[in-house]
Order: C-alpha cells, then structure tokens, then sequence
C-alpha cells in the first residue's frame, strides 16, 4: 500500500489566493463593464531589457550552429555569470565572495524552499510574521511543525514584525537553529540597517545558527546607509546564505534565473557537534536535483551586468519606485500609515479595520486589487500590501479611484 507524505495534510489551505480569486470573479461577474486593476501580485509588467533580449537572441543562434551549440551546461551555473555575479554584486562592495561559492537556479523561490532539505528533521526554525509563506510551508512538509492552530503552525518561532518595532523583530529569546530574514521585506516593504543586521549575525554566532537572508529585492534599496547583502557585515559568511534573483531586478519573472550564496566558512553541525561545511552539502545537492539553467537565459542574464544592461536595469527600477512613491504618497495623504515604497517595490498599508474588509472595499468601491495582509500571518491583520509592479497610467488611474472611493 501506498502512502503519503502526511506532513502535507497539516498544509493549511491557500485560502488567500482561493479567497482572491474567488471575490473577483463575483466582481467580474456582478460588474462586468468594469475594469479591474491590479496592484496585489508581485510580477512585472516592463519587459525584459533590451540588452538582455539581444543577448538572449545571441545565444539562440549560438545553439543553432555545431561549432557553438551547447548541450549540459554545469549544474551550478556558467562561469562567466557566475564571475560577473561575484565581482558586481559582491566584491565590488567589499563583500569577498568567490565565483565557486555562486549556485545559479531557476528561481529564489525555489532555492528558499530546497535549502531546508540539508538540515535535520528536528531543526528549530525562526520565521518572521508576516511572512513570505515559501518558508513556512517547505518547513510543514519537511514535518518540522505540528499543526496549524489559531492562525499559526506549532513548533515553528515566530518572530513578530509590527509597527512597533518597525517591522524588524527582535532576537529570539530562546535559541533556535534556523532563521529566516528577508530585506528589503516581503511584503511589509521595511529595511533593515547594518547595525541591526550585525545584531542578527552575532546571535547566529553565538547560538551556532544559520540564517537563509532574503534579498531577493535587493535591488530597490536607494539608501546608501542600508546593507544590500548580509556580506557586508562581518562574520556573516560564517553563519548566513542570501538568496538573489533577476525576477524583479532585470524582469525574469517568466524567464526564470537567480542565484544562492553559499560561502565556504558557512558551518553547520552533525549530531556529535562536529562542523560540517554546507557548501559542500549544497553543492551535492544541487548537482543531484538541479540540471541548470539554460545557455540562452544564462547570457541573457550575464547582459545585465554589461553597461548598456546596468543602465536599463536601473531605469526599469527607478520606473517601479516612482510607482511606489506615488502609491505611498497617496495613501499617506489619504490618512493611512504606511512601510515600503521607498527601498522597496511593496507598500504595506494599515487599513484601519480588517484586511478582508479593506480589500472588498478597493474592489468594489474602487475595481482595485491588492493583497490582504492577512494572508502573511497573524500580524498582518488589518494590513494590506499594494505592489507597484505595474505601468504608470495604472497606477495613477488606480490612486484617483482610491481617493473617490475612500
């Protein structure tokens, strides 16, 4: 007989995105002369750059000829990207990560929710609240929880982002093994300062944790005070792996390319204490479960790093921001608090009543979707996330029907 995995049976339902789509398409049926906008999704909408798409073109016609057709590619990715990588987004902001210690994937989606297999079954996980919910629901089926009960799974830490503390939560009081951070946040918008940042590092040294960094948004940040990656605080190739992508750095969100940093003096340890490098696990891993990404989107992604892909990446960037800074002006004015917007492509919202009453409210008063807060966890009640992946026009027609209808 045939049985399952019955940590999956703990999986609470995804009914945020059921509830979501359930509720527009009443909408939709109720109004059906009416156009909706939507700012909840976190996909782009500008379309790849042109130097990444010329690039790609490139390496097409490069696998259409004998001489430079090109068959298995390495699992953890080609040298050029890889050394491009190390030298632009790490070294040459003082953060000493080598090429060999780059793992290029197919999303950091995936690669946040794969990581946890290299770690014991019995590993004491610290996840922010709200939260991305990859990272709690990879650690469910790994059956590092017990069940889902008032709004939360058992077993599992919590680490409570409010607007009390700014949407950084503090050091666990209890020592735990794994620690999820994500900054810029998903999707409450904050960031997170060095100081702060090296805080989090000493706790992982001194309680022989890991922490899985998040920078995924990385991109966005504009304050030269606040970190881009963990590497830039002492100690941390010791104790954290950062997960990167080119989803909404460079639009690759249907072209799927990202990365994962995982340094040699990052340790964990076996079961009689003695230190394990997980490089070396998660290059087995990796080259175990993971075929590579393709040649074409490879150099498509090499490209952004070339100056012509620099300069359009950063344009496609400063278009999302001005996005969110009108979005977070708007609400603002309109009398809401609000995180995000400024290094970050998010605006998390305080409604002032329930998510799901705010939410029903933007789109029947207003044929506005956003993203209900609730759905990230207990402390995301009464919030809402707006995203400023869309176009200009959009988001400005969006904004006026809010003020009309609020």
């Amino acid at each position: 007989m045939i049985k399952i995995n019955e940590n999956f049976l703990k999986l609470k339902s995804s009914y945020l995105f059921a509830d979501i789509a359930k509720r527009i398409e009443k909408f939709q049926n109720d109004n059906p002369d009416k156009e909706i906008i939507k700012l909840g999704i976190g996909d782009v909408t500008l379309p790849l750059p042109p130097a990444c798409v010329k690039a790609m073109h490139e390496a097409v016609d490069e696998m259409a000829i004998s001489g430079s057709f090109k068959g298995y590619g390495p699992e953890q990715g080609y040298a050029f990207l890889r050394e491009a990588i190390a030298r632009e987004d790490f070294q040459s902001r003082g953060a000493s990560i080598e090429p060999d210690e780059i793992f290029i994937s197919d999303g950091a989606k995936c690669d946040t929710g794969n990581i946890q297999e290299i770690f014991d079954s019995k590993t004491v996980i610290a996840v922010p609240d709200p939260v991305y919910p990859v990272y709690v629901d990879t650690n469910v089926m790994a059956g590092r929880t017990g069940e889902f009960q008032d709004g939360r799974y058992q077993g599992l830490v919590y680490l409570e982002s409010t607007r009390e503390n700014n949407f950084i939560p503090k050091l666990p009081e209890k020592p735990v093994d794994l620690i999820y951070l994500c900054y810029p946040n998903n999707p409450t918008g904050a960031t997170i300062t060095k100081d702060q940042l090296t805080q989090w590092v000493k706790f992982a040294k001194d309680n022989k944790a890991l922490i899985l960094y998040d920078a995924a948004y990385e991109a966005f940040v504009r304050d030269s005070e606040i970190p881009r990656s963990i590497y830039e605080i002492e100690g941390a190739k010791e104790v954290a792996i950062e997960f990167r992508s080119f989803s909404k750095t460079a639009g690759f969100t249907g072209t799927r390319c990202a990365f994962t940093v995982v340094p040699k003096e990052c340790r964990a340890y076996d079961s009689q204490g003695k230190e394990v490098h997980v490089h070396s696990l998660w290059n087995r891993r990796h080259s175990t479960k993971f075929n590579g990404v393709s040649y074409p989107v490879q150099k498509a992604a090499f490209a952004v790093y070339s100056p012509e892909g620099k300069t359009q990446v950063q344009s496609n960037i400063d278009y999302y921001l001005g996005n969110a800074r009108i979005i977070r002006e708007k609400m603002h004015d309109l009398g809401f608090d609000c995180t995000g917007g400024e290094n970050s492509p998010y605006i998390w919202i305080n409604g002032k009543k329930d998510s799901w009453s705010f939410f029903d409210d933007l789109l029947n008063k207003a044929g506005i979707i956003c993203t209900p807060g609730e759905g990230f966890g207990l402390c995301g009640k009464g919030y809402i996330r707006i995203s400023a992946f869309n176009n200009l026009e959009n988001v400005e027609r969006a904004m006026d029907r809010i003020e009309k209808a609020l």
